[in-house]
């Protein structure tokens, strides 16, 4: 099973990911890809780190979704 990584913050020369379990794991910048943002998903491969880029975009529309859901649903009426 690949391993895949959530950025949750980057911080100094660090980026702080979370794995599906929510377990935390601290990697250097310098061994992940340029242009990494918080919020991008990784997965590892043979040659390294990679941004999941399908990964990535199908994680933010679901939280896109439910922002929006929870925004609707807490409307004053």
């Amino acid at each position: 099973m690949e391993a895949r990584l959530a950025v949750d913050r980057i911080e100094g020369e660090y980026a702080l990911c979370l794995d599906e379990a929510r377990r935390q794991s601290v990697l250097p910048l310098a061994e992940l890809p340029p242009g990494l943002k918080e919020g991008d998903w990784l997965r590892q491969t043979p040659q390294g780190w990679v941004i999941d880029q399908e990964e990535t975009r199908r994680r933010r529309e679901q939280n896109r979704d439910l922002f929006h859901r929870l925004l609707k649903k807490n409307r004053p009426r």
